[in-house]
C-alpha cells in the first residue's frame, strides 16, 4: 500500500508480522502515528488469513473512518470487501472480508459467540488507550484462543504501549516493530506567558484558553496546513472556537453525531481549517489537510467515588505517550510540526503512560461482562491489570441489588438480559423496568439521552429538544434500544414523571428531596447532600431524580449536573427497593428517640413518636448514649465521687477483686451497675436523676462491701474526738486535713487498706492554713513542729502549744 508514493512504515515490516502471526498465532505490532498499521495490516492479511478479519477500534468515529480509508485503498465501497459494525449502524455484506468494530461490539459478539465463527483473525488497535472494553476484548481474545480457537490470529498494535507487558497479556514473545515515522514532526514548545491555574475537576483556567487561541494564531501564521487542536472537552472547545471566531473553525468530539464527525474526516475544500478536537482525534483515524497540531495538553478521564456511588470527569495532564500520539497526528501525510502549550521542564514530569482506565472508573458493566464470561472475578483471564478490589466489590454489590448476580458472583438470567441490552447496567435495568411503566418508547429516548449525551441539567427539558432535533445517531440508537424493551405501550404518565422514573429506576440511590421548599439544597437517598447551581430551573422541585452528579475531594454536598423534577409517589415506586418501614429507638441529638418511621434510603418520608417502646431498645440506647457522651451524662454528687474515690484507691492498693474505677472500666460495665437506672428511665433526664452512689455498690462482691468501711474508711477518729473526712481524690495518696492541735496524742500517722497505706497528713494552723504535709508524723514531731510551734504559739496565744504533742490528748 502507498500514499502520495510514500512506502509506510508498517510495508516493511509486513513478512515480520505475518510470520510472526503463522508461528506464535499471537503478536504485538509497535509502530508510531500513521505508520499505516491500522489500514495496510489488515488488507495485507486478507488474502492470508481464511475466513474473516475483524478490526476493533476503541471509538465508533475511528472504526468508521478505518473502513472508508481501507475501502477507499481497494477502490471499493464500504461495506463491499471492507466494512464495520458499531453500536446502532452496521455495514457490511457477504463479500466482507474486513470488518471493522468498536471494541464494545467485539466484547459482545464474544459474549454471545465465544468461538467467533468464520472470523480468521482479530487485530485489537490502539490498545495504548487501555479503555475498559478494550482490556476485556484483549483478554477474552486470549482466552478464546486458549480453549476454543487455537487457529485464531491475534494481533495487538500500538503506538506507544509498553510492548512487554502488552506481549505477556497476549501470552506471546512476538513483539514487531515498525519504530520509523512517515513524517517527521518538529516540537515548538509554547508556555503560556503568564501564570495559568491548573486545572480542578472540570474547570481548566480562561487564561490557558486564552493562550491555546494565541498559539493557534501564530501556527497559522508560521506554517500552512490545517491546524488540529487538542482540547480537554466539548466545553472547552466551544470556548477556544468563541475566541478565535473564524469561519473555517470545525469541532470534533464524542457529543457531536456521526455525520458531524465524519464530516470533519473529509479533506477540506474551502480555505485552510481550524479543527478543535477532543481526544477522540488521537486514535487511529487521519483528519485530511493537518500539518499542525496545538496541544493544550489536557485530558478528561472518569473517576468513581464508590463509596457513594457518584462518577464524574476530571481534568488531568496528558501523559508523555499521549503527548507522542496527539503529535503524530500532524506527521501522517507529510512534515508537520506540534505546538505544546507547556513547557520541556514540565513535559519531563508528565506520567509515561495514561492511567489505565481499570483503575479508576465505575466497573459495574466490567464486573457483568466477566461474570457473563464466567469468571466473576477476572483471576482466570490475562487482563494486563488487576481491577481494584473495592471498585470490584461495589461493582458487585450494585449487580447484585439489580438481580443481575448470585451472591457467588455467578450471573442470574435476569443478568444476561440486562448484559444483551448493550448500555450500562443501570441504564439497561432502568429501560427493562421502565419500559412498562411508561411505554417503551419514552424509555428508549431517555436511556439514549443518557447514554449517548451529557445533557444540560433539565433532563427533561433536553428530551424535549432532542425529539424535535434531527439527530439520527439519537434515534438510530432510540430504535436499537426499543427493540430491546419489549413491546410496551405509551402511558398516562406525564413526560417530566416518565423521565425521573427512569432515572430512578438507573440510579434509586439518587432519588433526592429538597431539605426545605424551594431551596437548592438536596438529600439524596443514598445519604450524600446535593446542591443544584444558583438560579437553576430545577430549583423548587420538592423531588428530583438525579442522573448525575459530582463531588470535589473535601466538599460535602455533590454538584448536580442532571436531574429531573418528579413527586413523592415517583420517588416510591423508583425506589422501592430502598422503602424501610420499622421503629427505631436510639441516642440521638443528646437524647433517645423513640419513633416509627418510613424511609426511602436516608431520606424520611414519614415519622411519629413512639409511645410504648421496646424496653430492651431503650436500655440499648441509654448504653449507647452513655458511651458516646460519657459519664458526666451522669447526676455525680458528693456521695457518688467520694464512694468512686475510696473503690478506686482499694483497686489501687488491693488490687483484683476490687472494682476497677476508670471510665472506661464503668462505660464497659454500666449495664451492670446501672442495671436498674436504666431499666426504669425512658430519656436523658431519667438518668441524670440516678442514684449513683447506690449504683455503683453493685459491683462490690459482698466480702468487699462488708470490709469497705475497713480498708478506706470514709472518715478517721482523731485523738480531739472529731471524725474527720478522708480525702481520696488520689488513690495513691489518701489526704487527711486537721489542725496541728487535732493530731496531739498520735504518735504515728494512721495506716488503711488492711495497714498498707499511710495516710498523708494535711497539717493546719487554727486557721486553717497550711503549716506541713507528712506521711511520718513521728519525724514532724522532732523536727517540724519546734519550728511550728516557735511561729505560730505567739500568733494564736490561746491554742495549747505543748513541748511534747505526743503525750497531749
Amino acid at each position: 500500500m502507498r500514499q502520495d508514493g510514500v512506502v509506510l512504515p508498517v510495508e516493511k515490516v509486513l513478512p515480520a508480522v505475518e510470520g510472526a502471526l503463522r508461528d506464535a498465532g499471537a503478536a504485538v505490532l509497535v509502530a508510531p502515528p500513521g505508520a499505516g498499521k491500522t489500514t495496510v495490516v489488515p488488507l495485507a492479511l486478507m488474502e492470508r488469513v481464511p475466513g474473516r478479519i475483524v478490526v476493533a477500534e476503541p471509538r465508533r468515529i475511528a472504526a468508521r473512518a478505518a473502513a472508508r480509508r481501507m475501502a477507499g485503498l481497494l477502490g471499493d465501497r464500504v461495506g463491499g470487501r471492507v466494512g464495520y459494525a458499531v453500536r446502532g449502524d452496521r455495514r457490511v455484506s457477504a463479500a466482507t472480508r474486513v470488518e471493522v468494530v468498536t471494541t464494545g461490539v467485539l466484547v459482545r459478539r464474544l459474549q454471545r459467540d465465544p468461538d467467533l465463527p468464520g472470523t480468521g483473525a482479530v487485530i485489537l488497535d490502539e490498545c495504548h488507550e487501555r479503555q475498559l472494553e478494550s482490556d476485556l476484548a484483549l483478554a477474552f481474545c486470549v482466552d478464546v484462543r486458549a480453549t476454543l480457537r487455537p487457529d485464531l490470529w491475534l494481533l495487538a498494535t500500538s503506538a506507544t504501549a509498553d510492548a512487554a507487558a502488552l506481549a505477556r497479556a497476549l501470552g506471546t514473545g512476538e513483539v514487531v516493530v515498525a519504530d520509523e515515522a512517515s513524517h517527521p514532526v518538529d516540537v515548538v514548545w509554547a508556555p503560556p506567558p503568564g501564570p495559568v491555574d491548573a486545572p480542578h475537576g472540570l474547570r481548566v483556567d480562561p487564561r490557558l484558553l486564552d493562550h491555546v487561541a494565541a498559539t493557534v494564531r501564530r501556527a497559522r501564521g508560521e506554517h500552512d496546513g490545517d491546524v488540529l487542536v487538542f482540547l480537554p472537552g466539548a466545553g472547552e472547545i466551544a470556548a477556544v472556537a468563541s475566541r478565535l471566531g473564524e469561519a473555517a473553525v470545525l469541532t470534533l468530539h464524542g457529543r457531536q453525531d456521526a455525520a458531524s464527525q465524519d464530516a470533519v474526516l473529509r479533506p477540506g475544500t474551502a480555505g485552510r481549517r481550524v479543527v478543535l478536537a477532543s481526544a477522540v482525534a488521537e486514535s487511529s483515524l487521519t483528519v485530511p489537510g493537518v500539518r499542525v497540531v496545538v496541544d493544550a495538553g489536557l485530558s478528561r478521564v472518569p473517576r468513581t467515588d464508590h463509596a457513594r456511588g457518584l462518577g464524574m470527569l476530571v481534568t488531568v495532564p496528558v501523559s508523555r505517550s499521549t503527548a507522542d500520539q496527539r503529535a503524530g497526528r500532524a506527521g501522517r501525510e507529510a512534515p508537520g510540526v506540534v505546538y505544546r502549550c507547556w513547557s520541556p521542564a514540565q513535559h519531563d514530569r508528565l506520567p509515561a503512560q495514561p492511567e489505565p482506565e481499570i483503575a479508576a472508573a465505575d466497573l459495574t458493566g466490567f464486573a457483568l461482562d466477566l461474570a457473563c464470561w464466567g469468571d466473576p472475578d477476572g483471576a482466570g483471564l490475562a487482563l494486563p491489570d488487576r481491577p481494584p478490589a473495592g471498585a470490584m466489590r461495589a461493582a458487585t454489590q450494585t449487580l447484585r441489588a439489580l438481580g443481575a448476580v448470585e451472591d457467588g458472583g455467578r450471573v442470574t438470567a435476569r443478568g444476561r438480559a440486562i448484559a444483551a441490552v448493550g448500555a450500562h447496567p443501570r441504564l439497561a435495568r432502568a429501560l427493562l423496568d421502565g419500559a412498562p411503566a411508561v411505554g417503551a418508547d419514552r424509555a428508549a429516548q431517555v436511556v439514549a439521552l443518557l447514554t449517548e449525551q451529557t445533557p444540560g441539567e433539565d433532563l427533561v427539558a433536553a428530551w424535549r429538544r432532542q425529539r424535535s432535533s434531527a439527530d439520527h445517531h439519537w434515534t438510530t440508537e432510540v430504535r436499537r434500544l426499543r427493540a430491546e424493551a419489549g413491546d410496551w405501550p405509551k402511558t398516562e404518565l406525564p413526560d417530566d414523571l416518565a423521565a425521573g422514573l427512569v432515572v430512578g429506576l438507573a440510579y434509586p440511590e439518587r432519588l433526592a428531596r429538597a431539605r426545605q421548599p424551594g431551596g437548592t439544597a438536596y438529600l439524596m437517598a443514598g445519604g450524600t447532600a446535593a446542591n443544584l447551581a444558583p438560579g437553576s430551573a430545577l430549583a423548587g422541585a420538592a423531588w428530583l431524580a438525579i442522573a448525575a452528579a459530582d463531588r470535589d475531594p473535601g466538599r460535602p454536598a455533590a454538584r448536580i449536573r442532571v436531574a429531573a423534577a418528579i413527586d413523592e409517589a415517583t420517588a416510591r415506586v423508583a425506589g422501592a427497593d430502598q422503602l424501610a418501614r420499622g421503629q427505631e429507638v436510639a441516642w440521638s441529638g443528646g437524647d433517645v428517640v423513640a419513633r416509627a418511621f418510613e424511609r426511602l434510603g436516608a431520606v424520611t418520608l414519614v415519622e411519629r413518636p413512639l409511645r410504648d417502646p421496646d424496653r430492651d431498645a431503650l436500655d440499648r440506647a441509654l448504653l449507647e448514649g452513655l458511651r458516646r457522651e460519657g459519664l458526666t451524662l451522669l447526676r455525680w454528687d458528693r456521695d457518688a465521687r467520694a464512694l468512686r474515690e475510696r473503690l478506686a484507691f482499694c483497686r489501687h492498693a488491693l488490687g483484683v477483686p476490687w472494682p476497677d474505677m476508670s471510665d472506661d472500666a464503668l462505660l464497659g460495665t454500666a449495664e451492670q451497675w446501672l442495671g436498674p437506672e436504666l431499666h426504669a428511665a425512658r430519656r436523658r433526664a431519667d438518668l441524670e436523676r440516678a442514684d449513683v452512689a447506690t449504683a455503683l455498690r453493685r459491683l462490690l462482691p459482698w466480702p468487699q462491701a462488708a470490709a469497705l468501711d475497713r480498708v478506706a474508711p470514709e472518715r478517721l477518729l482523731v485523738p480531739g474526738g472529731s471524725r474527720l473526712r478522708v480525702d481520696y481524690a488520689d488513690p495513691q495518696a489518701p489526704v487527711l486535713a486537721l489542725r496541728v492541735q487535732e493530731a496531739f496524742g498520735w504518735r504515728e500517722a494512721p495506716v488503711i487498706a488492711d495497714g498498707r497505706v499511710p495516710v498523708l497528713l494535711h497539717l493546719l494552723s487554727p486557721a486553717r492554713r497550711p503549716v506541713a504535709v507528712t506521711s511520718d508524723l513521728a519525724s514532724f514531731w522532732r523536727t517540724g513542729y519546734p519550728r511550728v510551734r516557735a511561729e505560730l504559739r505567739g500568733r494564736y496565744p490561746r491554742h495549747a502549744w505543748p513541748e511534747d504533742p505526743t503525750a497531749t490528748r
